[in-house]
């Protein structure tokens, strides 16, 4: 059946009476990414329950919705999807579905002057605005609104639980102010599998090199390799970072070509880029995927952070 067809078929028998409805009174939300997810968690609280579509280790550039995320999706109260191109292979489908059901874009809203725009497509932004918690704050309150919205006779509710959660990511924003503002000058150099840390570079004053661009769908060629081997020599770098959800194949052909030349570089750690850690885990939340990502990148760079993290509770070796 035509996608279309089935986002149709479905949008009319889940609104007959009686059908797909929830055994409590909560509100059902859907969200793409799991750090969309976590937000209307910590916002909603209570009265929510709220499916994540790609988990850990999950490429949100590449995924594709399956039957079971269309059922989901359709039968939701609320669907919260990123937007700004992040779930390129799913939009067509979720602009479909917004025709009909209650579908909200929650990075999309941001002021256009907030957003870093792509080299090669001006109408394009960067779409990792999750790598700062100053920018995340803006996609919190619109969760906030969106609940609010659906649910209106929560309101109090929600708003004081985006507060207590909007406090809790100005203390996270302070750590990675203080924890990067401490790595020697000479060490800002963060390269890692693509280009998702703009938004940390431009706030951090970090320098960051992607072998791939801001999307994982794009192609490293040889000559970038070579390219970036030798930028590894020339400037001394002898720290690279790995990422959850993007093959680490590109990085480990850097740390050779860079050896053959008689120059070693070390793994610095492994980030979180476009999916958060384990469920059920600290570093599967929003604040601890952050305060994991900072501490990681402060520590292999040659600041003197924590072992575990802003609050102790970076898990052992993370």
């Amino acid at each position: 059946m035509h996608r279309r067809a089935l986002v149709a078929l479905l949008t009319v028998l889940f609104a007959l009476p009686g059908v797909g409805l929830a055994a409590d009174d909560r509100l059902q939300v859907v969200a793409t990414t799991g750090m969309i997810a976590d937000a209307a968690r910590q916002v909603g609280g209570e009265e929510v329950e709220v499916r994540a579509l790609m988990g850990p280790g999950v490429d949100p550039h590449s995924y594709r919705q399956t039957r079971t995320d269309i059922v989901a999706m359709t039968r939701a109260d609320l669907v919260l999807w990123h937007g700004l191109y992040l779930e390129a292979q799913m939009e067509e489908f979720l602009h479909d579905l917004g025709r009909k059901r209650n579908v909200v874009a929650v990075a999309d809203a941001l002021p256009r002057d907030l957003l870093l725009a792509h080299e090669d497509y001006p109408d394009k932004f960067d779409p990792h605005v999750w790598m700062v918690p100053d920018l995340w704050k803006e996609v919190v309150l619109q969760v906030q609104a969106a609940l609010i919205e659906t649910r209106p006779e929560s309101a109090e509710i929600f708003a004081a639980n985006a507060a207590a959660h909007l406090d809790e990511i100005d203390r996270l924003a302070a750590y990675a102010r203080a924890s990067i503002g401490d790595v020697p000058p000479e060490n800002r150099v963060l390269l890692t599998a693509h280009d998702a840390f703009g938004y940390f570079g431009q706030a951090y004053g970090v320098e960051v090199i992607g072998i791939q661009g801001i999307s994982t769908e794009s192609e490293a060629g040889l000559n970038r390799i070579s390219a970036l081997v030798d930028l590894l020599v020339e400037r001394n770098i002898t720290a690279v970072f790995v990422e959850t959800s993007v093959s680490d194949r590109n990085i480990r052909a850097l740390i050779e070509g860079a050896g053959a030349r008689g120059h070693e570089v070390r793994i610095g750690g492994e980030l979180f880029s476009d999916a958060m850690g384990a469920e059920d885990t600290y570093e599967g939340s929003y604040v601890g995927m952050i305060d994991h990502n900072v501490t990681t990148i402060a520590r292999a760079l040659g600041a003197d952070v924590p072992a575990r993290g802003m609050s102790g509770r970076l898990s052992a070796g993370s």
